[in-house]
């Protein structure tokens, strides 16, 4: 855990328990002052009432009661309403696996899912008559689920459900013949559920976000193409900036990587324009200094030049098709070094060309990283992206699942630790229902994977919301079959119903998804033949009893987010220091990596981006935490991903490329490079760095680019992985300093 640092003075009215929050580390936006305004009763009705406007998809909820509704009704047409039952449990199943993302990404994701619950039905199956094999293979399947969550919410929630199919087939035991035909039935059933979700994809995803961006760009174009006149004028593209950042808060808490992508680049069209202001005062001061002399007219190009970069971005990102600007980014630094060799007319106009220099080096930086990422976020981009991803060694894959999941079996991981909490819970659920003999049983332990979640406010609200929505789903279930004639035809439309309230309102809040799948269970075992009176009771009884248990889990081993995770963002870039550092002496030396020990920072890399992810995910449905300050930390995350996506290309790189000499330049980089990232790593547990302490990066990789035959393989894919990394590195200087300074979050 990160060392606390003493708190400001406490008012009088300061809690203990506020001050001992208030004290996280300036910059992990983890401070804990929104208390005062906010009591913890009301920031927990908050999360309660949480309702996420950003998950309502009308579209894929039709299709996904569809996918559910259609085997029903051919089941009853052909004579097998209990096969047709299975087909469409199968189908609800993989429909929490539908989204929006593109055709490729979201088959295979529904099909995975197909496959493994396809699985689970069967294992659940035929180890049902089996008591202590049962409880085995639950406590396995929980322990996976659990780890599942360090792969992102999407893994995690195929754990959650593929855990629920076993839970719920190993209480109906079958023989290996029917557990064999139950778990192809279900199989069908998610694969037609995903036939389904790409037949009727109906607009790409992240559309909104694409073209709020794009308007930034183009807007940040037409700044840089007409300079500031006077002083006085308001900052260009406010308006337009505040507008993308609206149209991306709903991106705070998606980790995704076409989503990082996106966070990524409105970090980087703020810090270009602030650079572009910056340099157009710069020119103003010359201007007003002396009209004449060319260098001005060498910043009125580079801010030209700089014009068509982002006006190349803006429509790339508005049309979906990746464009490369004819003019080269090289030329705004060949600007910079023209203006270097001008002489000043006075002492002031050199101190002022000394800063435009700067900000134009910054500058062809920053416009070289949003093109990158905008590059990437088209269609063309993502698949050659992909592509990319799928040829590196499976160690060197930013997202490769195995390696993902190897590096976490830790304690150190919290996913290792929510999947052993969650594993145990499972287990005893499993025992008490088989010990007891209870009806209905197996929803005591499926409640408790449904509630207990890596995160403490999660876990207690949904534990909450479970139990009232349990019971008012049931309620309404029974008041539905005491009102209405109990025909085929109604209880196939009422499945139809809640199934598309369920995916269409549910996601967005707990309480809603409770009231709606607790009222389809009861409609779809009523298909089965078994009549809602014998459910209810049970049902209630049963999640009241395993949402108890869950509750008192995480009551037993609780964990607070916002007392970790500024540590956890310094562990992260310790351990990307420690991975570069390794390569970067290997290199040096001109020696063999050691495989061992390389592996070794790599893993432990991966571990670190995965708590730090975890942490945030945890954070953001904690009491007191502001979507501003999710916003900061999701900003910080997305650059740190660019910092390690260059260190691994080098990875790779090295061990593929032609041997060379490693220039002295380098030696200065790679040393700037792990300086840099301990100082940021010491302000996040709390001491002051000055500006002055921090090595200049970018006249650094300067340096580097200048040395060498640039025509080299090895050299060429160093200065490029340079770039990003400065770039990178640079951005999360500004963001953890400017937290740092401000000291607080807020």
């Amino acid at each position: 855990m990160a060392p606390e640092i003493p708190p400001p003075p406490a008012t009088s009215a300061q809690s203990s328990r506020e001050t001992r929050a208030a004290t996280a580390i300036p910059g992990a936006a983890v401070t804990v002052a929104t208390d005062q305004a906010e009591s913890t009763t009301q920031s927990f009705w908050r999360v309660l009432t949480k309702f996420d406007k950003s998950k309502v998809s009308a579209n894929r909820a039709l299709r996904n009661a569809c996918g559910v509704a259609l085997p029903l009704i051919v089941g009853y047409a052909i004579g097998m309403p209990r096969g047709g039952l299975v087909v469409a449990t199968g189908a609800l199943n993989v429909s929490y696996s539908d989204g929006s993302d593109p055709y490729a990404r979201r088959a295979k994701r529904m099909v995975t899912s197909a496959v493994i619950c396809a699985i689970a039905v069967f294992a659940g199956a035929i180890s049902g008559p089996h008591t202590a094999l049962a409880i085995a293979i639950a406590t396995l399947w929980a322990f996976a689920a659990g780890m599942f969550v360090a792969l992102g919410t999407t893994a995690g929630d195929l754990g959650v459900i593929s855990l629920v199919t076993l839970l719920i087939y190993a209480a109906q035991p079958l023989n290996a013949h029917q557990a064999a035909i139950s778990g192809l039935l279900a199989l069908a059933g998610g694969l037609f559920q995903a036939v389904l979700s790409v037949a009727l994809w109906p607009v790409q995803r992240y559309e909104p976000e694409r073209r709020a961006l794009s308007n930034l760009f183009l807007q940040l174009a037409d700044a840089a193409e007409k300079p500031l006149t006077a002083a006085t004028t308001a900052p260009s593209a406010s308006l337009e900036s505040d507008q993308a950042l609206e149209s991306l808060s709903a991106l705070d808490q998606d980790n995704n990587l076409d989503a990082v992508r996106y966070r990524s680049l409105l970090n980087q069209a703020e810090r270009i324009r602030l650079s572009l202001l910056m340099l157009a005062r710069l020119r103003l001061r010359m201007d007003r200094e002396s009209r004449a002399h060319a260098a001005v007219e060498i910043v009125d190009l580079a801010l030209a030049r700089a014009a068509r970069v982002l006006r190349t971005i803006g429509k790339s990102l508005l049309s979906g098709a990746a464009e490369t600007p004819a003019y080269l980014f090289s030329s705004i630094p060949q600007l910079a070094k023209q203006l270097a060799k001008e002489p000043a007319p006075s002492p002031f106009f050199a101190a002022v060309a000394k800063d435009a220099i700067f900000q134009m080096d910054a500058l062809a930086g920053q416009l070289r990283a949003a093109l990158d990422l905008a590059t990437h976020t088209t269609p063309q981009g993502q698949a050659e992206f992909d592509k990319q991803e799928a040829a590196q060694p499976l160690l060197l894959r930013f997202s490769g699942r195995l390696a993902t999941l190897r590096a976490n079996l830790s304690l150190e991981s919290s996913a290792c630790r929510h999947a052993i909490r969650l594993a145990a819970m499972v287990a005893i659920g499993e025992a008490l229902g088989r010990g007891y003999y209870w009806r209905r049983s197996y929803w005591l332990p499926m409640t408790i994977v449904l509630v207990l979640k890596p995160e403490f406010t999660t876990t207690f609200s949904r534990g909450l919301l479970r139990i009232g929505g349990t019971i008012v789903g049931l309620l309404l279930a029974t008041a539905l079959f005491h009102f209405l004639p109990l025909t085929v035809a109604t209880q196939i439309l009422l499945i139809f119903a809640f199934t598309f309230l369920l995916r269409w309102i549910g996601p967005a809040n707990y309480g809603i998804f409770g009231i709606a799948v607790s009222a389809l269970v009861v409609l779809l075992i009523a298909v089965a033949g078994v009549p809602p009176k014998d459910v209810i009771w049970a049902r209630g009884v049963n999640t009241a009893a395993g949402g108890a248990l869950a509750l008192l889990a995480y009551w037993v081993w609780p964990t607070w987010e916002r007392t970790r995770i500024s540590e956890r963002v310094a562990q992260m870039l310790e351990a990307y220091a420690k991975y570069f550092h390794l390569l970067a002496d290997a290199y040096l030396r001109q020696a063999v990596y050691a495989p061992r020990e390389l592996h070794a920072a790599r893993m432990a890399a991966r571990v670190a981006r995965s708590n730090l992810e975890g942490s945030l995910e945890r954070l953001a449905s904690e009491p007191g935490t502001s979507p501003k300050q999710m916003a900061r930390l999701s900003a910080m995350l997305a650059s740190s991903h660019r910092l390690v996506h260059a260190i691994m290309a080098l990875d790779a790189g090295w061990s593929q490329t032609p041997s060379v000499a490693a220039r002295p330049a380098f030696v200065l980089f790679a040393a700037a490079i792990d300086k840099t990232l301990s100082l940021l790593a010491a302000t996040l547990r709390g001491k002051r760095a000055a500006d002055k302490d921090f090595p200049n990066l970018r006249e650094i990789h300067n340096r580097l680019v200048e040395s060498g035959d640039p025509h080299m393989q090895r050299y060429a894919l160093t200065n490029v992985e340079a770039d990003r990394m400065t770039n990178s590195v640079n951005t999360l200087r500004e963001q953890i300093l400017q937290l740092s300074k401000s000291g607080t979050a807020n």
